[in-house]
C-alpha cells in the first residue's frame, strides 16, 4: 500500500515484469479493499492485467486455477505503513485513512503535488528532492518551500550551486 496526500490508503500490486498496451508493466491499481475481496485476489497470485483508459494499469481477474500454496488473503494495514497511526475507514465507504496531518508520507505526496505542473510548476522540483529536502529538515510543510536558502539547498547530495540557484 502507498499513502497518499490526503492520507488514503492505496493497496497497488507489484508484479513480475509484463508487456500491456505497449509498454512494460510492474505495478498494478488494486483500487480499494472491496475490490480486492470482490475480484478474490490475493498475495501471490496469476493475474489478467489491462490499462484502464490505456494508461493506468489494473489488475481485472485472478486465475485462482494457477493459484498455488502460499497465495493469501489481503487485508489492509490496521495501521499507517509510514506513521503507525490508526486507519480508519468510514462506515459504507471502501476507502481507508491515515489520519494523521503530519505523516510524512502524505507531506511527501502533498508537496509533489504542490510543485508539479498541474499546480505551482516549481522547475526543478521533483520528487527526490522533495524527499532530500524533507528527510534533511529543510521543509517541514508547503510554505517552507520559499523559505529555502541557497547556501541550504546547495549543501544537498546531488545539488550543485547551478541547479540550486536555478531552483
Amino acid at each position: 500500500v502507498n499513502v497518499g496526500r490526503t492520507g488514503k490508503i492505496n493497496p497497488f500490486a507489484v508484479l513480475e515484469p509484463i508487456f500491456v498496451g505497449g509498454v512494460t508493466v510492474q505495478h498494478a491499481t488494486l483500487h480499494n479493499e472491496d475490490y480486492i475481496h470482490d475480484k478474490d485476489i490475493r498475495v501471490a497470485d496469476w493475474v489478467v492485467v489491462e490499462r484502464a483508459g490505456e494508461v493506468i494499469p489494473q489488475i481485472v481477474q485472478s486465475l485462482p486455477e494457477h493459484r498455488g500454496p502460499d497465495a493469501r488473503v489481503f487485508n489492509m494495514p490496521t495501521t499507517c505503513p509510514v506513521c503507525g497511526t490508526p486507519v480508519t475507514r468510514a462506515e459504507g465507504e471502501s476507502a481507508h485513512y491515515c489520519k494523521n496531518p503530519a505523516c510524512p508520507a502524505q507531506l511527501s505526496e502533498l508537496i509533489n503535488h504542490f510543485v508539479s505542473k498541474g499546480a505551482m510548476d516549481i522547475d526543478g522540483m521533483g520528487p527526490k528532492l522533495a524527499t532530500s529536502l524533507l528527510e534533511a529538515e529543510l521543509i517541514s510543510d508547503v510554505s517552507d518551500i520559499y523559505g529555502l536558502k541557497l547556501e541550504n539547498v546547495v549543501e544537498l547530495e546531488r545539488m550543485g550551486e547551478l541547479s540550486a540557484t536555478k531552483l
